[in-house]
């Protein structure tokens, strides 16, 4: 089935479990990610099949679907992670970021992930103190002068709803922190060097329902400034956090639509046996 418009319905956000309906996100946004008639590969093995999708600037989209469906290869392929596995290979169709393919030769990768950065399953932070975690990307691009690595760091500290707890510590060790501590200081590491783009690959799964409540505040406060895709096997947090929802199935892209259609109103059968939990 073809899969609906971004364009084709306001973007809205369901808020809380049981599902029910928010006001819709101010204004009609544009399309920043343009995926065409993706054809994927680990090997000989085709992992996504002709996937088509047109994702907005500024909203949160959501990728679900049951293990192995392609949802985290998307993901990976939106700042060319899948790079760094052999054999792997774009073989056909185009990932565009404002109109620029991602995968064309005069693309950098690395530059790429400067700009589209990336919040993993399990928290990463690097064996050094919280400010060395958040100045690290910075000290890699040249920046030296102390005024503006504080003024980063307690700005993305402030960003990712940390700067209160840790102000007083930052030079302690990022391992010190709490799990859900943990994940908040991987994404102000993340916004410290202004990526346009945030990838979050199952952010919550490793997180108690608190630290999940406060990461999930956190990302409906940053999509104000960033454009973020999330992946997560959780039905209620797609419905809590994302404007958008796009349903994978076997590699293929089953729906996209509004996630409150996605949840209340579906067109595919498939996707509604997913949401309801008939099967997955």
């Amino acid at each position: 089935m073809e899969p609906s418009s971004p364009a084709a319905a306001p973007a809205t956000r369901p808020l809380a479990a049981p599902l029910r309906s928010a006001a819709p996100s101010a204004g009609p946004a544009e399309t920043l990610i343009d995926i065409e008639n993706l054809d994927f590969y680990y090997g000989a093995k085709q992992a996504l099949f002709d996937i088509h999708l047109r994702l907005p600037d500024k909203r949160v989209t959501a990728f679900i679907g049951p293990s192995g469906c392609g949802k985290s290869t998307l993901l990976r392929c939106l700042n060319r992670m899948n790079d760094l596995i052999d054999g792997t290979a774009v073989k056909r169709g185009a990932i565009k970021i404002r109109g620029v393919d991602i995968y064309g030769r005069d693309v950098d990768p690395i530059e790429l992930r400067k700009r589209v950065g990336m919040v993993f399953q399990k928290s990463n932070p690097f064996p050094k103190s919280i400010y060395e975690n958040i100045t690290y990307g910075l000290r890699i691009q040249g920046v030296t002068k102390k005024t503006r690595l504080d003024e980063v760091v307690e700005k993305s500290l402030r960003g990712a709803a940390l700067w209160d707890e840790v102000k007083d510590r930052l030079h302690e060790s990022g391992l010190s922190l709490s799990g859900g501590q943990q994940q908040r200081l991987c994404i102000a590491r993340t916004i410290a060097v202004e990526p346009e783009i945030i990838l979050m690959d199952e952010p919550c799964s490793a997180l108690d329902p608190i630290a999940t409540a406060k990461v999930e505040e956190l990302i409906h406060e940053l999509k104000k400034r960033y454009t973020i895709i999330i992946v997560t096997h959780s039905m209620q947090q797609a419905a809590r956090c994302s404007d958008m929802t796009a349903f994978f199935y076997l590699g293929k892209l089953v729906e996209f639509d509004a996630t409150h259609n996605i949840f209340m109103n579906p067109k595919n059968p498939q996707t509604e046996a997913y949401v309801s939990g008939r099967f997955g």
